[in-house]
């Protein structure tokens, strides 16, 4: 009968020499305390996400690098898109940088509209009351119900069949 070696244990490492971490450096930024370069928010839709920007300028909107036009060609999506900054005054004052993913086209314009109305009133607080009787900060709660086993969809059930 054959006998087992036993199992070599692997050789110990040599113990490097414990050194201190590095000391974090944090990097001031010279700005003056009452203006801040961009108010950010995200919004979000069903399953899509919009980060937005929006910062000191002259109403330019700029969707995923394409103009708003470009990327939400129709008037619909459009005024949906600005209906928050139309609201309080501020379509032609600030500059929206938007990058949205996920979803459809109608769910990243509404995504998009929520996270400019949070960008809003992160801006200016007093806002806030004027952008909630619109229901522009409230997230739409509705998503797709997922398909159950034993069903065709979410709650179709498959055909009966008396005989």
């Amino acid at each position: 009968m054959p006998t087992k070696a036993p199992k070599k244990k692997p050789a110990a490492r040599p113990k490097a020499a414990t050194r201190k971490p590095a000391a974090r450096t944090v990097k001031k930024v010279e700005r003056s305390s009452d203006v801040q370069a961009f108010y950010a928010a995200v919004g979000r839709r069903k399953t899509a996400v919009a980060r937005v920007r929006l910062m000191p300028g002259k109403g330019a909107i700029t969707v995923n690098g394409k103009t708003m036009q470009q990327y939400f060609p129709d008037v619909v999506w459009q005024t949906s898109v600005t209906s928050p900054l139309v609201l309080v005054g501020q379509r032609k004052s600030l500059d929206v940088s938007v990058l949205t993913d996920g979803g459809g086209v109608n769910s990243q314009a509404e995504a998009t509209r929520h996270a400019i109305a949070r960008a809003l009133q992160i801006m200016d607080s007093e806002l806030r009351s004027t952008l909630k009787k619109a229901g522009f900060l409230k997230r739409d709660p509705r998503e797709k119900e997922r398909k159950k086993y034993g069903l065709k969809g979410a709650r179709r059930a498959p055909q009966f069949s008396k005989r």
